[in-house]
């Protein structure tokens, strides 16, 4: 398995607020979308407990909400590729208004498949930590 985790993010909200924004990702359309830059990810769709985009040289990628504890962390599983990972968003209330964030992904990549994504995959789960904590921090402003 490898593992890739993001530079931890600073997000101007309380972890019950994020974390209840996640509890229904259809929440996160609007507030996500609004805030993309299309030549990175692009056609990016929100379900209940699911979510898939595009990205440049990867193709479609889904991922399904699998388990949740309340204000702390949030679970999901990879769909749509013949690839196992998950992924985890982990909040930290500092303060009233100063939760930290920090996305890890972790996959069974072949080490012939890693050589073309790694690079890709840490660029990756950075662009998607700072969409999530600026489209918060900029709904919150």
């Amino acid at each position: 398995m490898v593992t890739y985790e993001s530079e931890i993010k600073k997000i101007n909200s309380n972890a019950e607020n994020i974390f209840n924004k996640f509890v229904d990702l259809q929440n996160l359309n609007k507030l996500i979308n609004s805030k993309l830059n299309e030549d990175q990810i692009k056609d990016i769709k929100f379900t209940e407990d699911g979510f898939s985009f595009s990205i440049e040289g990867l193709g479609r990628i889904g991922f399904r909400m699998v388990e949740k504890d309340p204000f702390k962390t949030i679970k999901f599983e990879l769909q749509e590729l013949p690839v196992q990972a998950n992924a985890w968003i982990q909040l930290m209330e500092k303060d009233e208004n100063d939760t930290r964030m920090k996305l890890t992904f972790k996959a069974e990549i072949p080490a012939m498949l890693k050589m073309m994504v790694d690079k890709k995959l840490k660029e990756g789960v950075n662009l998607a930590a700072e969409v999530i904590a600026n489209a918060f921090n900029n709904a919150n402003s």
